[in-house]
């Protein structure tokens, strides 16, 4: 075990008596969760503090940086979020300017509203084929820059929620270039750069600060993530104030011990658990290649498309060409196998895979999937195959993206007056909020932004095929600024 749960296990068993907080005094006797209580302390002395890590907890924060390769490691215990947050207000000033990936996270939307940003748009390119966004292409991150000197950072998403690598050391060596730090979102990418068999990581590959949520998809606890500083482009001091503000004052032990656990395994287990991974991920594909209705996305169908990688460990199922939707054939899974996907859209399914992942995991789900391709295959119908494929068609797009009108910044429409009115009657409105599928909480509709026919269409059909709707109301009503 690690330095801090030894530290923790040994004062648990200690008489030193707590006349501080938190309140339940570690004094839980025979109730719910009382390992844990007895280990959840606060800022006492011999424990350091994380907002001003000197001791036990720098240690830890060395030792994550040893590992990733940056000039800098901080623990978040906010999740990735605080991390984006302080990152993007580290490098943009009140009322900048930054350069996003359409496809980033909510969380990056979030912090231009904090700092009233303005944004520009790099739209990925989205596969035909599979209804996926791309990864980011360097020459769009160069046109941008290259065309308005005024921005101050990049922020993009790597691997994308699906398991897309941008090539991060190409678009570093851009940004850099115009002396604008790159900011990668990689949470979904803590365990890359740890096996030959997946790609490397953005900190190996220049960028200036990447966001690692350890808990997506590696053995730490929920809402425990990483933030990497590297270069001479960021101001450590101003990164580390917006920290503090953005993380809590009253960080879980707990969690910070359970980071500590996680790099143990990484160091003392990581090969083998990699290796093992790989050789169940690599049989399954085998496998699934029986499959003649249900399509799998494969590294050659990344690869294909100019994009850098592909991760192991995000398997991609689409129904496109059947008469099921993705959501159809979630509840399947669900329902009749047992087995909890991360995700559905309207015409695919995502599943996640770990190095905690078992063999009888891999073995269920090939099982489930190679039967169910047979009971889709008799019920598909072409033409309604043909309908799924021709339902969103849109004229004003780019890469696939719908690109919709910008009327006003993010934080001006957040904060103006609003008023709720019917979807159908929104064309033509400005966006009063966000409106996304969740997961993975990617916005579909901006504050800001203008809705237009085919975006309340596209709406219209998620409700219909019962997929989750953030941002409308129960009544199908959304919020638009006040005219």
């Amino acid at each position: 075990m690690g330095k801090l749960y030894d530290k923790l296990t040994e004062y648990k068993k200690s008489d030193y008596y707590p006349y501080h907080m938190p309140g339940h005094k570690r004094n839980m006797n025979g109730r719910p969760f009382q390992e844990y209580y007895e280990l959840d302390i606060t800022e006492i002395d011999g424990f350091d503090n994380l907002h001003q890590a000197e001791g036990i907890l720098r240690e830890v924060e060395k030792r994550a940086n040893q590992m990733y390769g940056a000039d800098d490691t901080f623990l978040l215990v906010n999740g990735s979020t605080c991390g984006i947050l302080s990152a993007i207000s580290a490098t943009a000033e009140t009322g900048g300017k930054i350069l996003i990936a359409r496809n980033c996270h909510k969380s990056v939307y979030h912090g231009a509203y904090l700092r009233n940003l303005e944004v520009q748009y790099i739209y990925p390119k989205v596969s035909e084929q599979f209804g996926i966004a791309l990864g980011t292409n360097p020459e769009d991150v160069e046109e941008k820059l290259k065309a308005d000197n005024d921005i101050s950072a990049v922020i993009i998403t790597s691997p994308t929620y699906e398991g897309v690598v941008s090539d991060i050391e190409k678009i570093a060596k851009i940004v850099h270039k115009y002396h604008v730090p790159l900011i990668v979102d990689e949470a979904h990418g803590a365990h890359l750069g740890f096996s030959k068999d997946f790609p490397q990581n953005a900190v190996a590959n220049g960028a200036d600060i990447v966001i690692h949520s350890l808990h997506k998809t590696l053995p730490s606890p929920t809402q425990t993530a990483l933030l990497h500083v590297s270069g001479k482009l960021i101001d450590r001091e101003k990164l580390k104030r917006f920290l503090g503000i953005y993380q809590s004052s009253s960080p879980s032990y707990p969690l910070m011990a359970g980071m500590e656990l996680c790099l143990d395994i990484l160091e003392e287990e990581g090969k083998e658990l990699f290796d093992g991974l790989y050789g169940n991920w690599t049989k399954m594909l085998v496998q699934l290649e029986r499959c003649k209705y249900l399509k799998i996305l494969h590294k050659f169908d990344v690869l294909k498309t100019g994009m850098k990688d592909f991760d192991v460990g995000k398997l991609v199922i689409s129904t496109k060409e059947t008469s099921w939707s993705g959501q159809q054939l979630y509840d399947v899974l669900l329902n009749k196998y047992h087995l909890q996907m991360e995700m559905a859209t309207d015409n695919f399914v995502l599943a996640m895979f770990t190095i905690m992942d078992t063999e009888e995991g891999f073995e269920r789900l090939t099982k489930a999937l190679t039967e169910i391709d047979e009971e889709v295959g008799a019920e598909t119908d072409m033409k309604a195959a043909e309908s799924v494929k021709n339902e969103v068609v849109a004229d004003n797009k780019c890469n696939g993206y719908l690109v919709l009108r910008t009327g006003c910044r993010i934080a001006e429409a957040l904060d103006a007056k609003k008023e709720w009115i019917d979807l159908a009657r929104c064309e033509g409105r400005m966006a009063a909020g966000f409106v996304n599928l969740y997961p993975p909480g990617i916005p579909v509709v901006v504050p800001g932004e203008i809705y237009n026919r085919q975006t309340i269409s596209n709406i219209e059909n998620w409700y219909r095929k019962n997929l989750s709707v953030q941002g409308i109301n129960k009544n199908m009503e959304a919020p638009v600024i006040i005219e």
